[in-house]
């Protein structure tokens, strides 16, 4: 699987978009970001679910919602919907590479892009920077985003991996140019964090 990455590899911040391929605003907004600053000291990842943005679907080529299949102690095999974590957990090429990503890199901090609630939610030891983030985008900050997520990445990384991840939730109702000036401003703020 070739999954294309941009910044530098041994990044301290990582930067996820499109874990859900009918939330393609992160690619967006990466790429754009990456367009107009070649040199950065973050390592993203503009779009984890190809499959699922080339077909507009939540999950990936096997069905799969891929914020459902880290190998968390909640994970459960639930009924194949939207929100289908898989067969076994990490059992999606997608959720390997980003565990190996982790892994190798050990990122002090992680951020992914969602749509479509309008909250910074985060897990683990991530409310300091959640609210700095709030403060450029005018998005509450939400530790709960109000429904169970068996088997989901901030559950793995936020909270059993001790890593900060915050999940920002933009605002899909929003053309996504408008996006673009307080996303960069929290890329900044993350290349400097």
């Amino acid at each position: 699987m070739k999954i294309e990455k941009y910044g530098k590899i041994d990044s301290q911040i990582l930067v996820i978009g499109c874990f859900h391929g009918d939330e393609p605003q992160g690619k967006f907004l990466i790429e754009e970001y990456l367009n107009k600053k070649k040199d950065t000291s973050i390592l993203f990842i503009p779009c984890l679910n190809k499959y699922g943005v080339e077909h507009n679907i939540r999950t990936n080529h096997n069905g799969v919602d891929l914020n459902r299949n880290f190998p968390t102690k909640n994970w459960e095999l639930s009924k194949k919907d939207n929100f289908y974590g898989g067969p076994s957990p990490a059992s999606e090429s997608e959720t390997k590479f980003i565990i190996d990503i982790v892994e190798k890199n050990q990122p002090k901090l992680i951020l992914t892009l969602h749509a479509p609630y309008k909250v910074v939610n985060y897990d683990g030891n991530a409310r300091d920077i959640s609210e700095k983030i709030s403060q450029i985008i005018k998005y509450p900050v939400e530790e709960s985003i109000g429904y169970p997520t068996p088997g989901s990445f901030g559950t793995w990384a936020g909270i059993e991996k001790n890593i900060p991840v915050v999940t920002l939730e933009l605002d899909e109702e929003v053309d996504v140019e408008l996006l673009k000036e307080p996303v960069f401003k929290i890329f900044e703020l993350l290349e400097n964090y």
